[in-house]
């Protein structure tokens, strides 16, 4: 008698491991662009074929049981092994051009190993990548000039999916007398710098005097003033160069809000290209932070 061929569903799976990272369903179908309740029911549907529960709710969200934890690492290996042969039969069918945007301070540090990674799996594709502040990259994507954004926004509600949270932090060189010095000098690359805002909020309502030693969008030139100890700055944790401190709190400087980096991808007209990236972004920013 032949034993009955049992065949796993992947995007039952991916629903899975998803809702596990995200710990949430809400967040997780904000990062599969599906609803809420279609999440909810694709769970239903895979602890139904396994007949095991793989979730149960604490004080902190969604948590896996020990079924759940049992399936995760399986799980992902699956999905990697999927997108791997996806890739490899199917890559070579994904063309066109797709028109990325970034900000100055993740393209060479945080999204780097992903372009590289993208470009390798599609060679047919063109890559035109966007540097720009956060609010110029969200006004592009709105009037279309660009396919996919990656954009750095205070933690909270957002038309995106949230990929990381980083802790915002005052940057100097090292063992530095910037820091100390008043009125404080700061370099801030430009006034549309979606950290400008808090910033300037935070220093004021700190009551600490400051002045502005450079700011013309040029994020090099700003790490030079830094570097040769002329100003300080603020950047996303994950992204301060190696050879510059992460200034302590008992400098006298007001303490930042967290920001999130968030993907966002058009309401409407997504290609297969841009689609990709997407997911090229996704699992890039999670194996980093898997890693860290």
């Amino acid at each position: 008698m032949l034993m009955m061929i049992r065949n796993l569903d992947t995007s039952l799976m991916r629903t899975f491991v998803t809702v596990a990272d995200k710990a949430s369903m809400t967040a997780a179908a904000n990062a599969l662009h599906l609803t809420q309740g279609a999440v909810s029911q694709q769970v239903k549907r895979l602890e139904d074929t396994l007949g095991c529960g793989l979730f149960e709710r604490d004080r902190r969200g969604l948590r896996l049981t020990h079924s759940g934890e049992r399936l995760f690492d399986k799980a992902r290996r699956l999905l990697s092994l999927n997108d791997e042969i996806w890739t490899e039969m199917v890559g070579s069918a994904v063309a066109g051009q797709v028109r990325l945007g970034v900000p100055y301070d993740l393209v060479g540090t945080l999204l780097a190993p992903v372009l590289k990674a993208y470009a390798e799996a599609y060679p047919q594709v063109e890559i035109s990548l966007v540097c720009a502040s956060s609010p110029e990259l969200a006004a592009a994507l709105a009037a279309g000039t660009i396919d996919l954004a990656v954009i750095e926004e205070r933690v909270g509600p957002t038309s995106g999916e949230c990929l990381a949270i980083d802790r915002l932090v005052w940057v100097g060189a090292r063992g530095g007398v910037a820091r100390a010095k008043r009125p404080l000098p700061v370099s801030i690359v430009a006034d549309t710098c979606a950290f400008r805002p808090v910033v300037l909020a935070a220093l004021n309502e700190h009551g600490l005097e400051w002045r502005s030693v450079f700011e013309n969008g040029n994020i090099d030139a700003t790490t030079a003033t830094v570097r040769s100890d002329l100003a300080v700055t603020t950047w996303l944790a994950a992204t301060v160069p190696a050879d510059l401190d992460i200034l302590p709190f008992d400098t006298g400087l007001p303490p930042l809000p967290n920001f999130a980096i968030n993907l966002h991808l058009p309401r409407h007209g997504v290609s297969t290209a841009a689609q990709e990236f997407a997911r090229h972004i996704r699992d890039g920013l999670a194996r980093r932070s898997q890693a860290a």
